[in-house]
């Protein structure tokens, strides 16, 4: 699962990410800024924690902002904060947030309060197995079936099925499943999307020709939701 963290404090960011990598969750750790929504919209996490200096005003905005987009309304989000006021923690909870703790918790808490909101929100997303249709991806195992017969990817195929499985018949453009492979690299250009998307294609297809990937024209790719 992708975290997006955005603390100011660079110790504190050094502290959660190796905790939170740790446990097996992937971080993408950030300076908080304006654009902080923008860059919410274009990874679209499993979740994002957030650190916020009191009195909160840019936590509340913050999830204002992302509850009124569609694409992030459903983004889970934990905010730090370094008030201990509790008008300060309501404020920022009534504004969207999932989960407020103080900046000082303890790296165990804020891990069981992320997996706990994880599972409430997404069970899925706590699953080692993700099945659509007659494809079944083991994240454990590496390993993809479909039709009962193991299908071979490879490991940027595998990571944009697993990507692609977790929201069957959302369609993804060519931009979003770049940044969902390769972050914010900028050297790696958009067509390497269509070549991978090319071999997951022949590689799930099983020798047919089928429409488990959708190509949806000027918008981009989708996996069926069957």
């Amino acid at each position: 699962m992708r975290i997006l963290l955005a603390e100011e404090n660079e110790e504190l960011i050094v502290t959660l990410q190796r905790a939170l990598q740790t446990e097996g969750y992937s971080v993408d750790p950030m300076y908080p800024s304006q654009a902080l929504a923008d860059r919410v919209a274009s990874r679209l996490p499993d979740a994002l924690v957030f650190g916020c200096p009191a009195p909160g005003s840019a936590a509340i905005s913050l999830c204002r902002t992302l509850r009124t987009n569609p694409a992030t309304a459903r983004v889970p989000v934990v905010v730090l904060l370094d008030s201990s006021f509790e008008m300060d923690r309501l404020a920022v909870l009534s504004a969207g947030a999932d989960d407020c703790l103080m900046k000082n918790v303890s790296p165990v808490e804020l891990l069981i309060r992320l997996k706990n909101l994880l599972r409430r929100l997404n069970p899925a997303l706590l699953d080692t197995t993700l099945k659509v249709g007659d494809i079944v991806l083991d994240k454990n195992a590496r390993r993809v079936h479909r039709q009962k017969k193991e299908i071979k990817l490879g490991p940027t195929e595998f990571r944009l099925l697993e990507f692609l499985m977790k929201t069957p018949g959302r369609v993804y453009s060519r931009t979003e499943l770049r940044t969902s492979l390769w972050g914010d690299d900028a050297s790696v250009d958009e067509r390497a999307v269509d070549v991978h998307i090319g071999r997951l294609r022949r590689g799930i297809s099983l020798g047919k020709t089928d429409k488990v990937i959708r190509t949806v024209r000027g918008a981009g790719y989708a996996l069926s939701d069957f």
